[in-house]
């Protein structure tokens, strides 16, 4: 099991940003994170979309951080471009109800959520700040 590509770039663009501490290009940003400008472009409107990056028009435009690394973490990341994380199509909605019309939860309903929180309380406790710092740190 993997996340998505798309949310694989978003997080790329978002280290790319954190790390730059700069306003850049959708082009800078692409080349720099090895992403196309086309699908670079999709998932900066998302991440626009949801307050982690602002947007700015004109010869001084570009992307930033909307807020300070440390205050973005991955599962704002991939919230932003995936919605929330869930292992299971059965944990769809938070009422616990089996999506298959089945009466009570489900000992597997129970494995995933158990799983699936624990798998967004990790990616809740990673910054950017963070991945950054340990970037820097190895090199």
């Amino acid at each position: 099991m993997h996340i998505t590509q798309e949310s694989d770039y978003a997080i790329r663009i978002i280290y790319c940003l954190a790390k730059n501490q700069k306003r850049m290009d959708a082009r800078s940003i692409s080349e720099e994170m090895g992403v196309s400008l086309r699908f670079a472009l999709k998932i900066l409107g998302k991440l626009v979309n949801n307050g982690l990056v602002a947007s700015f028009k004109g010869n001084r435009g570009g992307y930033e951080l909307a807020r300070p690394a440390e205050r973005i973490t991955m599962l704002d990341v991939i919230t932003a471009v995936e919605g929330p994380y869930k292992l299971s199509r059965c944990l769809d909605g938070c009422d616990q109800s089996c999506n298959r019309g089945a009466s009570g939860i489900c000992a597997f309903q129970k494995v995933f959520r158990r799983i699936s929180c624990q798998v967004n309380d990790e990616l809740q406790a990673v910054t950017f700040a963070q991945v950054v710092q340990e970037s820097q740190t190895q090199q």
